[in-house]
């Protein structure tokens, strides 16, 4: 009798571990990306995400879609995480302004929302893992203005290139950059001659904007001030279809420190771009995730401040940024974030691969 109930308690035990391996095996985390054309999202966010959640949380299944900068296929694609039974959903929104559905469905059906690097405008969200915008601004602002500031001629004639209108990153890289760039507005050492927000962040919409402000000025634009790799890169796009040279113009303004861009860096085309290590950013989202699988909820000690997206104080997770400059283009190697062969490749002639790239 005392060996029967043993060897039943003892299936009972294996039975109730495998029903919680199956579990978490059945956990499924959505990690729904915003498009194509900020290409950093599919090459770089997406797999360290699942490398991170491997290590975090083994058992989970991740699945990674993209709403293709579609804002209504993005919210077919939240419905239909939903309908999979979804655990979480991990959502770089593809416009900010147009997630409140999104964000609604979520809530409704109880999966819970962590926002990556985008913001999600008028719906709950269990935590925001972001670069702080506001010292990614201040950073680019601090380096047009260097620059601005080195030239001897006045005024000097500037060209910004925005990014996603109403979003609260623009919102706030607009802002970090104007408070270095509006003394230079009101003292006339600066004066802007073309202003325009960039739809999607769309690298496309970026080189026409820059084209057209070439052509209304005949081309006396002095520096391209951007928010992004793929705004800036839209400007370096345009001044190539132009005949233009490296050095010809100043295009700054970079952010995520992508190859492409760090290759104009390298080249002379780009002044610089901010390094956020998409690294350290999916790793931290998957900390999170990992702690909301396990019933856990969001790691207070992770949270070091919020953003209002106009439904809520997200809670967020505030990453550090760096500016990268062809002066410290080896931090980004370091770092582990790209090797001097892919910084190099199809530019090994240039002075910064012929002393690095061995």
């Amino acid at each position: 009798m005392k060996r029967l109930l043993t060897a039943f308690l003892a299936a009972t035990a294996m039975a109730g571990a495998l029903a919680a391996a199956h579990a978490q095996d059945a956990k499924k985390v959505f990690f729904l990306l915003p498009n194509t054309t900020t290409i950093r999202f599919t090459s770089r966010d997406a797999p360290f995400f699942v490398a991170a959640m491997k290590e975090k949380a083994p058992n989970a299944q991740v699945i990674v879609q993209n709403g293709e900068g579609d804002p209504a296929r993005q919210q077919r694609l939240v419905e239909d995480a939903i309908t999979q039974g979804a655990s979480v959903i991990v959502l770089a929104a593809t416009d900010a302004n147009l997630a409140a559905g999104s964000l609604k469905a979520a809530a409704d059906a109880k999966v819970p929302v962590v926002l990556y690097d985008h913001d999600a405008v008028g719906g709950k969200a269990e935590a925001h893992v972001v670069f702080d915008s506001l010292s990614v601004g201040q950073a680019q602002g601090k380096r047009a203005a260097e620059l601005i500031n080195a030239m001897k001629k006045s005024p000097v004639k500037v060209a910004r290139v925005k990014g996603n209108e109403g979003e609260y990153g623009t919102g706030q890289y607009e802002k970090g950059q104007n408070e270095f760039l509006q003394p230079l507005i009101d003292s006339g050492k600066v004066k802007v001659v073309c202003e325009q927000y960039t739809q999607n962040w769309d690298p496309a919409l970026a080189q026409s904007f820059a084209e057209d402000c070439l052509t209304r000025n005949g081309g006396d634009v002095d520096v391209f001030l951007g928010m992004n790799d793929g705004t800036t890169g839209g400007s370096v796009a345009a001044l190539i279809s132009q005949g233009a040279k490296p050095g010809d113009k100043l295009v700054t303004g970079g952010q995520d420190a992508t190859v492409e861009a760090l290759r104009y860096v390298a080249q002379g085309w780009q002044d610089n771009s901010v390094l956020k290590d998409l690294k350290v950013e999916a790793t931290y989202a998957a900390d999170v995730v990992a702690s909301i699988l396990d019933g856990k909820g969001v790691p207070k000690d992770l949270i070091n401040g919020k953003v209002n997206n106009k439904f809520m104080d997200v809670p967020a997770v505030f990453l550090p940024v760096k500016n990268i400059t062809l002066d410290n283009l080896s931090d980004v190697v370091t770092a582990g974030v790209w090797t001097w062969p892919e910084i190099c490749k199809g530019i090994e002639d240039t002075e910064v691969c012929k002393k690095n790239n061995k």
